[in-house]
């Protein structure tokens, strides 16, 4: 399986594309292509934003989104990192994101940073904001602390609070934290989920699809 970092004129679509030897590493054992094809994109990312934020074990960290893909998988690491997770949810993913070893599950919303004072007066150690709040998120952090952003939302907020972006692009040939996201799939510490399959021919379907929302796993498209 391979990380395809988006460059210029290619992307992943397409039925052969070379790329970097330290992009690649073997998939997990037991799983099938489409399965380990959804792995290292979000899992990355998921590593390179906790490793943005590096927290000490028993740091609190607030993760937004934690149903979707890479919200999942940020909860899942961090637990492998030794931190304690906070994680938003709404009702009907709150039995899937306990499950991904979040230790306080809230209910997603609005008034989310609210909730998170009430627990942790003081604020969080960091965030990692799935769900885009981006500066709106700032309340629930500590004097100091940090927004990891997604799509390149960047700035400082209230009480200098500073909002990092992250680019797992950057770090696409990085071979030892790619083999390292293989071998925790390989033992189940990270979850794969895999929504539904399409033909190449179907694209514009995947594309329609993911535009309603909701989704709580990946779209595959199969050549």
């Amino acid at each position: 399986m391979a990380f395809i970092a988006p460059n210029g004129s290619y992307g992943a679509y397409s039925e052969m594309l070379a790329v970097p030897a330290n992009s690649v590493v073997k998939a997990p054992r037991g799983f099938s292509h489409v399965e380990a094809c959804t792995i290292l994109m979000n899992a990355m990312t998921a590593r390179v934003a906790l490793d943005t934020l590096a927290l000490t074990p028993g740091s609190t960290v607030l993760v937004t989104g934690a149903a979707g893909t890479f919200g999942g998988y940020v909860v899942q690491l961090a637990k492998e990192d030794g931190l304690v997770v906070i994680a938003d949810a709404s009702e009907a993913d709150e039995p899937a994101v306990a499950g991904f070893g979040a230790d306080l599950v809230l209910r997603r919303g609005d008034d989310l940073t609210d909730r998170v004072r009430e627990h942790f007066p003081d604020g969080v150690d960091g965030a990692i904001d799935g769900a885009l709040f981006n500066e709106r998120l700032a309340p629930a952090v500590r004097d100091g602390g940090t927004v990891i952003t997604l799509r390149m939302h960047s700035g400082e907020a209230e009480r200098e609070v500073k909002l990092a972006p992250v680019r797992s692009k950057l770090h696409s040939e990085d071979r030892e934290k790619l083999d390292e996201l293989r071998r925790l799939a390989e033992e189940g510490k990270l979850t794969i989920r895999v929504v539904a399959t399409y033909p190449k021919e179907a694209a514009s379907d995947a594309h329609r699809r993911l535009d309603r929302g909701g989704l709580r796993g990946r779209l595959v498209l199969e050549f």
